[in-house]
Order: C-alpha cells, then sequence, then structure tokens
C-alpha cells in the first residue's frame, strides 16, 4: 500500500514538473531582430534600442538574424558592446541559405552569446580596411607608403586582439578568428561548426529554438537557462522608419541629396520667387546633413566639390575659354571620391554615379550659361529700344505731322517727306510719345508688317 502511494506521488510530482516546464515554455517569448546589408550607423541604432528592450520586457532570447558583407567599424563596436552588456541572451543566426556574416559580421557572431548558422552560409573576410581610401593588405602590397603599411598593422593588430578577447569571452576559436582578421579567411556553415567557430547549425528558425532549449549562457545579469521549445516568437524587423533612414544614410543616396540640395538652392537664387526649387533643395540639403553627421565624411572633398560647383557656374559666365569648367569638373570628380572617408564593405561611393553626376552637371551648366549668353545678345522686344527701326504704314498726313501705325497702335509722328495713307515707313527715332518716321522701301518691308 505504501508503495502504490510513494508511486503515485512520484507520478503527480513529474506531472506537475511536466507542466510547469511545458507551462512555462509555452510562455515565454523571443524577439527575433533583421539585420540585412550595410552595418552602419543606423543599424547600430536599431539593435541598441531593441536589445534595451528585450531587456526591459524580460523575454526569453533575442535571435540576430545576420546577413551582412560588413560595415563601419564605429557601428560593429557599437553593436558588440550592447550585445555584451545585454541581460537577455542573444543568439547570432546566419541566415536564411545563402547569406553570409562577413567582416563586422564575423565578430558580432563571435561577441554573441550563442552563435548559429544555416546551411549554405558562410562568415568570415574580417581583415579591417583603411579609411581615407587606398587599397590594404596585410603585407602593405597596396597601402603605398611605409607609414601607410605601419598604420595597417597597428589597424590589423588592434582587430586580432578585438576578436582574440570575443573568442576567449565566448569560448570559441581565437586561432581561425585571427586567421580571418590577418589573412581575411572565411568559411562555410560546416566547417565553422567543426572548427569551433559557431556551437549550432539550423535550417529554419523552429529547428534553432529546439536546439537551444536547455542551453546555459552567460549574460551581463548571469547565468541563464534557455527556455526556448514551442516559444512564441515576436518578428522585430526594422520599421519603416528604420529602413528610411538606413536608406539616407547610404553614400550614394546622401551625395544625390546633396547635390539636389546644393542645386535647388542654387537655382533658388538666380531666380528668386520660383520657391519649388528652394523647396526641394532645402530639404534634400537637411536630409544629405543628416546623412554627412553619421558618416565618416572627408572635409576635403566636400570643400572640393563646392569648388568644383562654383568653378563650373562661373564658366557659365566668364570668357575662360573652358578652362574654368575643366577644372571645375576635375575638383567635382576628386572632391566626390574623397567624399567617404572609408573603405568599408556597402559604403564605397559608386564611380560610375560620380562621373555620370559630373558630365551632367557640367553639360546642365554650360547649357544653362549658353541659353544666358544668347538671351543677353538678343535684340530688345519691348519697350522704346523695339520701336527703333520698327515698320509700319501711313495713316494720315505728311509732310509734317502725322499719324503711322506700328505694331497694331496709333501714333503720332512727324516726317518731312510726303507721303499718301498706307505708304510703309520706318521708325527712325522715338521723342516720347512722338515717332520719327522716314519712308520705307515696299520691296525690303518684313511680312510680319502688312498688317501694322
Amino acid at each position: 500500500m505504501k508503495a502504490c502511494r510513494r508511486t503515485a506521488l512520484i507520478a503527480m510530482v513529474l506531472t506537475v514538473l511536466a507542466l510547469a516546464a511545458a507551462g512555462r515554455a509555452a510562455a515565454s517569448t523571443v524577439w527575433e531582430l533583421s539585420v540585412e546589408g550595410p552595418i552602419g550607423p543606423v543599424t547600430s541604432a536599431y539593435v541598441d534600442e531593441e536589445i534595451t528592450a528585450a531587456d526591459e520586457a524580460g523575454v526569453e532570447a533575442v535571435i540576430l538574424r545576420l546577413d551582412t558583407p560588413g560595415g563601419l567599424d564605429q557601428a560593429m563596436r557599437g553593436i558588440v558592446q550592447r550585445i555584451l552588456a545585454a541581460r537577455t541572451p542573444v543568439v547570432a543566426w546566419v541566415a536564411p541559405a545563402g547569406a553570409r556574416a562577413a567582416s563586422a559580421g564575423t565578430y558580432i557572431l563571435y561577441a554573441s552569446h550563442v552563435a548559429a548558422m544555416a546551411p549554405a552560409t558562410n562568415l568570415g573576410a574580417a581583415t579591417p580596411v583603411r579609411l581615407g581610401g587606398g587599397g590594404a593588405t596585410p603585407s602593405g602590397d597596396e597601402g603605398g607608403s611605409g607609414d601607410g603599411d605601419a598604420l595597417h598593422r597597428k589597424m590589423v593588430n588592434d582587430a586580432v586582439a578585438y576578436i582574440r578577447g570575443l573568442a576567449e569571452l565566448r569560448g570559441r576559436n581565437g586561432d581561425w578568428a585571427e586567421k580571418a582578421v590577418r589573412e581575411g579567411a572565411s568559411l562555410e556553415a560546416g566547417a565553422a561548426r567543426e572548427a569551433g567557430v559557431v556551437e549550432l547549425l539550423a535550417g529554419n528558425r523552429d529547428e534553432l529554438l529546439a536546439t537551444l532549449d536547455g542551453r546555459r549562457v552567460e549574460t551581463a545579469a548571469g547565468e541563464r537557462t534557455l527556455h526556448t521549445r514551442g516559444a512564441t516568437v515576436v518578428d522585430r524587423s526594422p520599421d519603416w522608419r528604420t529602413r528610411l533612414l538606413a536608406a539616407i544614410a547610404h553614400p550614394n543616396f546622401a551625395y544625390i541629396l546633396m547635390l539636389i540640395g546644393i542645386y535647388g538652392l542654387i537655382f533658388e537664387l538666380a531666380n528668386p520667387g520660383a520657391v519649388v526649387p528652394g523647396v526641394i533643395g532645402g530639404i534634400a540639403l537637411l536630409l544629405a546633413l543628416y546623412a554627412l553627421q553619421v558618416l565618416p565624411v572627408s572635409y576635403a572633398g566636400l570643400g572640393l566639390i563646392l569648388l568644383g560647383v562654383g568653378l563650373m557656374l562661373a564658366e557659365a559666365f566668364a570668357p575662360s575659354f573652358g578652362i574654368l569648367g575643366l577644372g571645375g569638373a576635375v575638383a567635382f570628380v576628386a572632391g566626390s571620391l574623397m567624399l567617404f572617408d572609408t573603405e568599408a564593405p556597402g559604403f564605397r561611393l559608386s564611380l560610375a554615379l560620380v562621373v555620370g553626376v559630373a558630365l551632367g552637371s557640367a553639360i546642365l551648366l554650360f547649357a544653362t550659361g549658353t541659353l544666358a549668353a544668347r538671351a543677353y545678345r538678343r535684340p530688345v522686344v519691348s519697350g522704346q529700344q523695339q520701336l527703333v527701326g520698327a515698320r509700319g504704314r501711313v495713316v494720315s498726313g505728311f509732310p509734317g505731322a502725322g499719324h503711322v501705325r506700328v505694331f497694331g497702335e496709333l501714333w503720332r509722328a512727324d516726317c518731312d517727306t510726303p507721303m499718301t495713307a498706307g505708304a510703309p515707313v520706318r521708325v527712325v527715332a522715338v521723342d516720347g510719345l512722338r515717332l520719327h518716321v522716314e519712308p520705307a522701301d515696299s520691296t525690303a518691308e518684313s511680312a510680319d508688317s502688312e498688317d501694322l
């Protein structure tokens, strides 16, 4: 009898524990963030805000789904620092199939509490690139001067120490991490798992949650055991505002906005009261200033762009035989290439865009100048100056005072030559509201004066 009671009691306890575990799993919530494309300041702010919100909401874990070619060093370090300070476990998952976590993405993967990859994905190629242009290799083959080689070695050594520290913190392969930085090595998902670079392989989200369940991780708040099997997943992908700011902060888009702003204000100043160019240019310039604030910008490049635009404008009004225009185009292209002080993946300014905009700007400004010059040389078509040389016909008189019709209007006129009504005349002078005329050759009379 006692044995039966003991068995029933044990069964009851096991049932209660199972129900509690099932209820806890069912009640757990996992947030999924999405980092796609180049990693910049907007991406860093998005990840920071979401992990902070996850800490406050007390969610079970945050899945950081990665598919990135890399990005800016400062933005990457901001994300890494936020992950290291997170109380909520962060699971970096390179997915879907075909995705990658290259360059900055590799550092983020190493910093996360759990690293996972989907099949047919890869990571690595984490060699830092040189700021300010000029390619960089570990041996300095493309670096140029010895000072440049020394600078690159410092950058590489700093990056190696940084990623090795992350590897030791998370118990991952530090030797391969150093190889990824020094040699630009890459690994596909299966090899990364075998090399101890990542802990898990998961082709879909359900498989990832099932594999994570029961895993212990060390967070900023202490050790946590994950209960993710059957958890509710909340999609926390970037909203429209974050996507819009990310698009604006892309160098190509920021460059176009800046030029629209400059030309809009130029046309507004040249044509006061046009309103539309000024409004569009002002909005575009403010958006461009936001982008330039968050991107690494060379002020020398910005100055050369403004100088180039000024020289091309001067060419339209100064008889320099193309020297100002050519110099302006050269300064414009050089400044554009120097504008963004980085070679980070996904943040390079398109050379085709620069050349196209330079040619388009030069053609537009030359065309505008040509039209302005032609308008300046065109005969006056209004006022008293228009009347001198105009043709008309006699209405009454002459000799002495009479009346003539010029441009459909009746004028008082003086002429010493006798003429009958209908005879052609030509205006030789204007005295207030009185014309001085002379007989005109009827055979040379223009067709448009027949009905005057």
